[in-house]
């Protein structure tokens, strides 16, 4: 580890465990073997929350079935809430709704609202844009069918972390130029927003900790291994004209001070301020990519922070009345 990284005491100790648990690197591994890492990974920590949860299959216009799991707190089967649409991480690879129990379930939870978390199909099995047009899928279902669900589609959001996060937002930008749902905001953890891979942060951090270059550079290639495409803007969102951003959702964005991924988020917070948009763009210092996600760190300040402030955001956007 280079001076330049500087973890929390919690964090630190989580990198110094998986370093010495030794094994090849997440990009010398099939698909299959990341996949069973990160759960395994996950469940040595697992967290035992208290939620409702529901998994369904919903027929899509635009993708076909599409599995899901919905999260609501306890005893809210019958109340009218808000709803969350959940694009997870994981670099287009990995992940599943076990892996983000945790994460998914205290964002109900703390935000007293119907998380859809979309079980997308993942990479290198699916290509882009399969994932993205079953995210989207699920999303314009749940608006359009809300009593179905017993949401209120006037407070609907969109979230996702890394890969996730990435198509968090290109779905809006595609909502907004097609006229699609209406979405009060959108929240991109940690997100995925240029494949150019060139930023002083890649630079920084492009060993580690946690997530590397490399690692980046094996789930490009796995989502769109052409290279010519990954500028299109549903990739390399940050490559979006300014028309395509204004008019969108507000967006609240969080980033960690030790991540490949940091500075290329912030980037496009100021790209979304530049074209108009709300935006509150929060950097967890001492901390590391998918710090959320990682049930040995839920613990941290950094996750709990992150969380009670985004669920408090949301309410409040969520309630906000709209002009007269």
């Amino acid at each position: 580890m280079t001076e330049k990284i500087n973890l929390s005491s919690e964090v630190k100790e989580f990198i110094e465990r998986i370093e010495a648990s030794g094994g090849k690197p997440l990009y010398e591994m099939t698909a299959e073997e990341a996949r069973e890492f990160l759960s395994e990974l996950q469940k040595k920590d697992f967290i035992d929350i208290e939620a409702e949860l529901k998994d369904i299959t919903i027929l899509t216009e635009y993708a076909g079935e599409v599995s899901v799991r919905i999260a609501r707190p306890n005893n809210s089967s019958n109340e009218q809430l808000p709803a969350i649409i959940y694009a997870h991480g994981g670099g287009w690879v990995m992940g599943d709704k076990e892996i983000f129990g945790a994460l998914i379930k205290k964002l109900a939870i703390e935000t007293n609202a119907a998380v859809f978390f979309v079980e997308y199909s993942r990479s290198p099995q699916a290509k882009y844009p399969t994932a993205l047009n079953e995210i989207y899928g699920v999303m314009d279902y749940v608006y359009y069918n809300p009593h179905e669900f017993n949401i209120d589609n006037n407070k609907m959001a969109i979230a996702g972390d890394s890969a996730g996060a990435n198509m968090a937002a290109a779905t809006m930008i595609r909502a907004k130029l097609s006229s699609g749902p209406k979405m009060k905001a959108q929240v991109l953890f940690y997100p995925v927003c240029d494949a150019s891979m060139d930023t002083k942060s890649y630079n920084e951090f492009k060993n580690g900790p946690w997530l590397t270059k490399k690692a980046m550079e094996y789930f490009f290639d796995a989502y769109l291994p052409d290279e010519r495409l990954r500028d299109d803007k549903y990739i390399s969102i940050l490559k979006a004209p300014v028309e395509d951003l204004k008019g969108l959702p507000p967006a609240i964005i969080i980033t960690a001070e030790n991540d490949v991924l940091r500075d290329e988020g912030e980037e496009y917070a100021r790209r979304l301020d530049e074209a108009g948009v709300e935006v509150i763009n929060f950097r967890a210092n001492g901390t590391i990519h998918d710090f959320l996600m990682l049930n040995a760190l839920q613990n941290t300040c950094q996750t709990k922070s992150v969380l009670r402030l985004t669920s408090a955001l949301l309410k409040e956007i969520f309630n906000k009345k709209a002009p007269d």
